[in-house]
């Protein structure tokens, strides 16, 4: 079975990444967080095992990441924060598109048309 097939196993907690909606490794990839060149060679998280990034995911459905410290969003810029929310939510909602659409294995199509772009224009 291809690896892509048997999913990933979270670096933080060792269980599986069993969807595409609780995997940090391709919500940074659809982000333009993660170059594609390393995409099948990066350490996997589950959304949840990487707080940092999750608490900005301000979905329906997604129960809120809340983090003490430095990295806390309420310890950081607001619009920093604003700005965050707003592409890391867009990237959760993109995940949950892909997973809506399991035909669609053109990883190649799933980042933000922004990061597309970005891609392409060098």
């Amino acid at each position: 079975m291809a690896k892509c097939d048997e999913g990933y196993r979270c670096e933080v907690c060792g269980h599986d990444v069993t969807s595409i909606v609780d995997s940090d490794l391709y919500l940074r990839f659809v982000i333009g967080e993660l170059d594609p060149e390393v995409l099948h060679t990066s350490p996997e998280r589950h959304l949840r095992c990487n707080p940092v990034l999750s608490q900005f995911i301000h979905c329906d459905g997604f129960e809120p990441v809340v983090i003490d410290g430095e990295l806390s969003a309420e310890w950081l810029d607001p619009e920093f924060v604003r700005q965050r929310v707003e592409l890391v939510s867009r990237g959760y909602q993109r995940l949950l598109q892909i997973a809506a659409n399991e035909h669609d294995r053109d990883v190649t199509a799933y980042p933000l048309p922004e990061v597309i772009n970005k891609y392409r224009n060098g």
